[in-house]
């Protein structure tokens, strides 16, 4: 991109969450918003596993994702619930990410968070266990989340409604 984005909209799924995040942009476009896709599922990141980061240290990949997601003041997350619960992928990169550094919350601490999800299960039970997940983290999670199926996608006044609140968020600096 040429000028800063404003918000990193993640997708933990090439499927129907991609879909949703490319309409996160695609709405926050209409209202001004500048934004900049991160597709987790095209990041060939090793499963987190202490063993491998004990001897093998952090792959080079997580600390060029490290790099973007610090550089984008917000996100809004996109994914679907995995066995009533996040994402594999999800979990995996978060993990890696955690053990950069001396403080596990760097990341995330006072960074304002949206999320929202495509889910054949439903999605409430990623979306609490995901918001459980960043406030222990320190993110400032937005109140109002998207959860959506194939029987109830997502509105667009619903995902507008959503850029808007993240973007009266300002990060905390902790």
């Amino acid at each position: 991109m040429d000028s800063q984005s404003d918000v990193l909209v993640i997708t933990a799924s090439n499927g129907e969450n991609l879909k949703l995040a490319e309409r996160f942009m695609h709405l926050g476009d209409d209202l001004g918003v500048k934004s900049e896709l991160l597709d987790l599922t095209n990041w060939s990141l090793p499963l987190y596993n202490p063993r491998t980061h004990a001897s093998s240290g952090v792959p080079p990949l997580v600390t060029k994702l490290n790099q973007q997601m610090c550089s984008i003041p917000r996100w809004v997350i996109c994914a679907p619930e995995y066995n009533g619960s996040i994402p594999p992928v999800f979990t995996s990169a978060l993990a890696w990410l955690s053990v950069q550094g001396d403080d596990f919350r760097n990341l995330f601490n006072g960074r304002p968070i949206a999320m929202a999800s495509f889910s054949g299960g439903g999605g409430m039970e990623l979306l609490v266990s995901l918001r459980i997940q960043l406030a222990h983290l320190g993110a400032q999670v937005v109140g109002r989340q998207i959860m959506s199926n194939g029987n109830k996608p997502a509105k667009d006044d619903s995902i507008k409604d959503l850029i808007l609140r993240l973007m009266q968020m300002q990060p905390l600096n902790l």
